[in-house]
């Protein structure tokens, strides 16, 4: 049964409460939209999500169908269990005024980033501080790995209706990020909606 619904607008944040066993869906609406998601224990919200531990664990830079993702604590947090989009990036990191800065130029800086809805919507629900900002996944972005070991910013693989569904593993909070990023192929320089959807278990 559909819990939750709603449309998250082209460069919008959103924060929503996962409780274990639901399960979100995140749908590419219009295709090529690069979505930024942070998740964290809902007990803890010092326990998160931690990319090393998890693809140490799965021996993949990416993840897709069967990746779980594992906290900081070595805990199970979600299960990706339906995908099909096939690959999601989780090297690139969050637009930042920093990185714009440093990947494109001095007068990007203040541009929207994620990193500045990461923050607007952690400060505005008072669970979350700026520290509790970490590492991210990118949802639909392709960052592929050069021979070299470097990473590009490439055109993405998704496509309209494309989605990822993820299972929580335990109560869990998850911040996303729908990126506003303008400079890059991430999102084809056209930032468009997604849809999230929660299911109960």
């Amino acid at each position: 049964m559909t819990m939750f619904s709603r449309i998250i607008p082209a460069g919008e944040p959103c924060l929503l409460d996962l409780a274990g066993g639901a399960t979100l869906r995140i749908t590419d609406i219009e295709g090529n939209q690069a979505v930024d998601t942070l998740f964290y224990s809902a007990a803890n919200p010092r326990e998160r999500f931690d990319p090393q531990r998890t693809l140490r664990r799965q021996n993949n830079v990416y993840l897709t169908a069967g990746s779980v993702l594992y906290s900081n604590l070595g805990n199970p947090l979600l299960t990706i269990v339906d995908d099909d989009c096939g690959r999601h990036d989780t090297l690139g990191g969050a637009c930042a005024q920093e990185s714009n800065t440093v990947r494109y130029a001095l007068e990007k800086r203040y541009m929207h980033s994620c990193r500045d809805n990461f923050l607007r919507a952690a400060l505005l629900d008072g669970r979350l501080t700026k520290r509790d900002i970490g590492a991210n996944i990118n949802f639909f972005m392709n960052v592929p790995v050069t021979p070299e070991g470097g990473l590009t910013f490439a055109d993405g693989i998704s496509a309209p209706g494309k989605y990822v569904e993820l299972r929580a593993e335990t109560d869990v909070i998850a911040l996303i990020s729908n990126c506003p990023q303008l400079n890059n192929p991430c999102n084809g320089w056209n930032p468009t909606p997604v849809e999230i959807r929660v299911t109960s278990a």
